[in-house]
């Protein structure tokens, strides 16, 4: 590559995050800044990177999409058998980061996270594009297949086998949930003066503080 990353950069010119504006509860927080996100970036605003560690330490990310927000925690589905899944299944500490470039906004959340019910599960399913329900039973999802056709062919015969039927959701997918431990809110600021405001839990309250950006 010839080009010149250096110099590839921008200040960041929005308004202070302060203590009073971010209140105490981080999760209000969170759902104020997500709804802004809704509104400003049209393109995946609950896109997310979520990162897991495999059994060797190494860590993994990829971007997932964020499908509810309760007093459960943050959810989002994929199947069971992934690379993700198994990853889970060895260690349940995993981290999500949302970035929305054009608020210069970006979002940290640490927890510890587990399955949903299986209720929780098949009416999400039931709530997807038929389309989507289909490639779900298709893919077998980070296994090593030869090519496109492999799974354009299996695709056809999921679509065949379920022609005018309700697509059953499958037995090794469905939703997990993370249970926020530590939330971080990072606000873009000029002169690369960012703004920190952290949040951890203890003791089941939130402990607020300010870190150097």
């Amino acid at each position: 590559m010839n080009r010149d990353l250096h110099s590839i950069r921008r200040d960041y010119q929005f308004e202070d995050l302060l203590e009073d504006q971010a209140g105490s509860d981080p999760l209000t927080l969170f759902d104020t800044w997500l709804e802004k996100a809704i509104e400003a970036c049209p393109d995946d605003p609950t896109a997310m990177t979520l990162s897991t560690v495999d059994k060797d330490g190494w860590p993994h990310s990829r971007i997932v999409l964020l499908k509810q927000r309760n007093e459960s925690g943050f959810s989002f589905f994929t199947n069971y058998s992934s690379e993700k899944g198994q990853q889970l299944d060895q260690s349940n500490k995993a981290n999500m980061t949302f970035f929305w470039p054009a608020l210069s906004r970006q979002i940290r959340i640490e927890g510890t996270i587990e399955k949903v019910s299986r209720d929780v599960s098949e009416t999400y399913f039931a709530s997807r594009p038929r389309g989507s329900q289909l490639a779900a039973r298709t893919s077998q999802q980070s296994t090593v297949i030869p090519n496109r056709s492999t799974l354009q062919n299996a695709f056809n015969e999921e679509e065949q086998t379920f022609d005018g039927q309700d697509v059953p959701c499958p037995d090794n997918w469905g939703g997990y949930v993370l249970k926020p431990r530590f939330i971080e809110f990072w606000q873009g600021r000029p002169s690369r003066l960012h703004d920190r405001i952290c949040y951890t839990s203890k003791d089941d309250n939130w402990i607020r503080t300010r870190k150097a950006p």
